[in-house]
């Protein structure tokens, strides 16, 4: 897998894949929670941030991004591998990229997950991150950097 930099001819691709993943988890498209899709140069490259994209032949298998809150901390986010690539470890190197990215440039991390996507909690609580609370189905995680 070749990890690049989110830039902005990939905006259409990126948006169908992360839908797609959505879609195949049992979330449908919300424009309160999905609005930054529209424009993740802005919402994340040009705030402070990073999206990457996970490139294999061409084509986009996974994503995963850092976003700016302030200046101390970051939400880790849009991690995202595409069905039949699981298993084999893009996911966690998507991952690490993007917690590599926050340890470099802030001193906290969050980030939150769906309650069902006990995989990516395993994963989070693996690489140091603690559970802060679970409300309305959804986990809140905190990592020192």
């Amino acid at each position: 897998m070749f990890i690049k930099t989110f830039s902005t001819s990939l905006i259409g691709e990126v948006k169908d894949f992360v839908l797609g993943v959505l879609k195949e988890q049992g979330f449908e498209f919300d424009l309160n929670k999905d609005f930054d899709l529209d424009s993740i140069d802005r919402y994340y490259l040009q705030s402070g941030g990073v999206f990457y994209v996970g490139i294999v032949d061409g084509v986009i298998i996974g994503t995963s991004a850092v976003r700016r809150i302030d200046n101390n901390r970051c939400e880790i986010k849009r991690i995202y591998v595409r069905k039949d690539f699981r298993g084999r470890g893009f996911g966690m190197e998507l991952f690490l990229k993007a917690l590599e990215f926050a340890g470099q440039n802030y001193s906290i991390a969050v980030l939150k997950t769906d309650a069902k996507l006990t995989d990516a909690i395993q994963l989070y609580l693996k690489n140091g991150f603690s559970v802060v609370k679970e409300e309305d189905g959804v986990v809140y995680f905190c990592k020192n950097m």
